[in-house]
């Protein structure tokens, strides 16, 4: 097989005239034969190229067509801070100054192929320029949120074996605070406009270095990034993703959850820990040549979303249900969206009647999308297609989505199961490599045929899907996967702690909430308990990130346990949602 993704492919897929015919109910948007062979790899038919970067086969090639004046103007990437500054980069100056960022990392950090480099940075462009340099180099790309905290951090750098970090200024004192114990770490990079003992100045630096630099050859299965997922129990697991599931993967599949083109502009307020950023704000666009839009958002602010929309043409927004559910609050009839026309919610389930203010007060649709961090979007509601409010969609074209019992039998439409996608005989491409260093969680992510997501749903007779809950104790609000575990631990080490749970609570703007079971300690009985309530949730903010806090505390004398003196989390999560 030639190199498919090539500058020939590219063009084949976003300049010529498409035929019209329809795929699954949806337009074919590739050329007959590009699409034959895109549909030959994804069943498995034909092998997948040997050799892929998405920098060099993607970005670069995008940076040609660019150049010989086939793409609109529109700039590749767009930020603003809200306070008048404003960074715009063609598909040329990001190669440029991503090649010098290459060199920071390669020739001043002497960072090899396969080293692992932890990015904790707001949403400021230098996170987008070491994400295209660790590509160009080879380096293993670990995201994190600002809102971690020290303790987080050495978890982090300790489990990957980073031998370097990139923060801010804000979090280098945290950093140090913890790196004496990370015998790896060998290089602290900080994007600020000062200087800090020990570390070095990435802005200074990359503006200094020369803008030639050799894209390293990477191979498609190669590891590209590895995101810190939750689990509900022990600490987060270490999801490992390659260079094809997700660079090459939105080439095969993502025209039907996202369908950009060159000339449209993009819009995702997630965090850039989470894999939707990579997801929605780096890969999947850029294979579009679209443009990315980024604002830094330090507070997700109604007035700051809304009046945004009004100021730039945006044409696609994506957002965790709770950006939505807040939004609709208010008087939208008083905002006028300049290019509005396509709307994406994610992470969670969207309330229905949300949906529909939405829809009557500014007459866009919001698409629901489903997925998850190892395998990227699984069900989507594609441009086009029956919106049917409760549902996420039909499975995307990558991947054989089933709904199965727990013998990973097939269960007929309209009975509840776990959502599963099939893994046998052929891993799709967009599947996470594994979980490092845990054999035995990769193992039980799969049974039988399946990978099973965790997540209970159903299958109606037309392919949509609705999801039920999760078949285990993750809690899901607004947008951010917390597990309970990490939420007891810190509580646990509070005094006035001698055991507690934490489960998900209904919340009607985060569709769910992090609320804490307590059994207190016998010298605090007497305390006040609303004081002590405050004294818990700053407790668990300061000792690991604020958002898992518990926005709900509830003190009782015994919690539920087995025979085997297990706590029946399930028996509280089931008496929150009123089950019982």
């Amino acid at each position: 097989m030639k190199l498919l993704f090539k500058l020939q492919s590219l063009k084949l897929l976003w300049f010529l005239k498409p035929p019209n015919r329809t795929f699954h109910g949806h337009p074919r948007l590739l050329s007959s034969d590009v699409y034959s062979q895109y549909e030959s790899i994804r069943q498995g038919k034909e092998e997948i190229p040997k050799y892929f970067n998405f920098a060099s086969d993607v970005l670069d090639k995008w940076s040609e067509i660019e150049k010989a004046g086939k793409r609109p103007s529109n700039p590749a990437f767009w930020w603003i801070n809200g306070k008048g500054e404003e960074v715009k980069w063609s598909f040329e100056e990001l190669g440029l100054l991503s090649r010098k960022v290459a060199n920071v990392l390669t020739k001043e950090c002497g960072l090899q192929k396969g080293d692992r480099l932890i990015l904790i940075l707001p949403r400021i462009p230098e996170w987008w320029l070491v994400k295209v340099a660790c590509i160009r180099a080879g380096i293993v790309l670990i995201p994190g949120t600002s809102q971690l905290s020290a303790k987080d951090i050495l978890y982090r750098l300790q489990t990957s074996k980073a031998t370097c970090i990139i923060t801010t200024d804000k979090l280098a004192p945290a950093v140090d605070s913890v790196a004496s114990q990370c015998q790896l770490l060998k290089t602290k990079l900080m994007v600020s406009k000062g200087s800090r003992e020990g570390w070095l100045n990435l802005t200074e630096l990359y503006q200094k270095q020369s803008a030639d630099h050799s894209c390293v050859k990477t191979r498609i299965h190669d590891p590209m990034m590895i995101f810190f997922t939750s689990g509900t129990t022990g600490s987060p697991k270490m999801t490992q993703h390659s260079q094809g599931s997700l660079g090459f993967r939105p080439l095969l599949s993502e025209r039907y959850w996202l369908d950009l083109a060159p000339s449209n502009t993009i819009w995702n307020t997630a965090d850039t820990g989470w894999i939707l950023t990579s997801i929605a704000s780096f890969f999947d666009p850029w294979v579009f040549g679209s443009c990315i839009f980024i604002h830094n958002l330090p507070q997700t602010e109604s007035a700051v979303i809304l009046n945004t929309l009004c100021r730039f043409p945006i044409d696609a927004l994506v957002g965790a249900p709770t950006l939505f559910r807040m939004l609709v609050q208010n008087d939208l009839s008083k905002y006028k969206f300049l290019n509005l026309k396509y709307c994406m919610s994610g992470g969670e389930p969207l309330n229905p009647e949300v949906m529909e203010q939405w829809k009557s007060q500014t007459g866009v649709d919001i698409h629901e999308v489903y997925g998850q961090t190892e395998t990227g979007i699984i069900c989507s509601v594609f441009k086009g297609m029956k919106i049917k409010p409760g549902s996420m969609g039909k499975a995307v074209p990558l991947y054989d989505v089933q709904i199965v019992d727990k013998n990973a039998n097939i269960l007929p439409p309209g009975q509840q199961g776990e959502i599963a996608v099939r893994s046998k005989p052929i891993r799709p491409l967009g599947f996470f490599s594994e979980y490092l260093d845990n054999p035995k969680k990769t193992a039980e992510s799969e049974r039988g045929d399946f990978y099973v997501t965790g997540d209970r749903g159903t299958m109606d007779e037309d392919g949509y899907f609705q999801f039920i809950g999760r078949d285990d104790d993750i809690i899901i609000s607004s947008g951010y996967r917390i597990g309970p575990f990490e939420v007891e631990s810190a509580l646990i080490e509070h005094p006035a702690v001698v055991e507690t749970a934490v489960v998900s609570s209904p919340d009607p703007l985060r569709g769910e909430v992090v609320k804490a079971f307590v059994v207190l300690s016998p010298s605090f009985s007497s305390t006040d308990l609303k004081s002590l309530t405050r004294d818990l949730q700053d407790h668990v903010k300061k000792t690991t990130a604020p958002y898992k806090y518990p926005r709900k505390v509830e003190f009782v004398k015994e919690l539920p346990k087995t025979i085997t003196g297990k706590i029946k989390r399930n028996e509280l999560r089931d008496k929150e949602w009123g089950r019982i």
